[in-house]
């Protein structure tokens, strides 16, 4: 693999976790407005907690992820544990960042 499909995949990694808080946000914000509630705590919500949830959809929502890294590190191979890594850590910041915005439209953090 080379060093331009590595960055291409963190990308997609990022924004396809970015994706997934922002869609899962929007679309509850809808739900909850059709049930009559405030939208924005719901929003809020949604994009707090479902975090880890967008990065397990990255990475494809199994143990083998955590498996490949253990399996190059017991052998030696850092650099495709590192890898493997970088891919997490680049779901996790797009989750980040969706999450964030989302507090950023909504005006803030939770309120009670």
């Amino acid at each position: 693999m080379s060093l331009q499909d590595f960055l291409g995949k963190l990308v997609l990694d990022f924004f396809i976790a970015f994706g997934v808080i922002v869609g899962a946000a929007m679309l509850g914000g809808i739900g909850s407005v059709l049930t009559l509630q405030p939208p924005k705590a719901e929003m809020l919500r949604i994009a707090t907690n479902f975090k880890i949830w967008a990065v397990v959809i990255v990475i494809g929502g199994t143990i083998d992820p955590l498996r490949y890294i253990e399996s190059n590190l017991l052998v030696g191979a850092i650099s495709p544990a590192i890898k493997q890594l970088l891919h997490i850590v680049s779901a996790f910041l797009g989750a980040y960042v969706a999450s964030k915005l989302i507090e950023w439209i909504c005006g803030g953090g939770m309120q009670t």
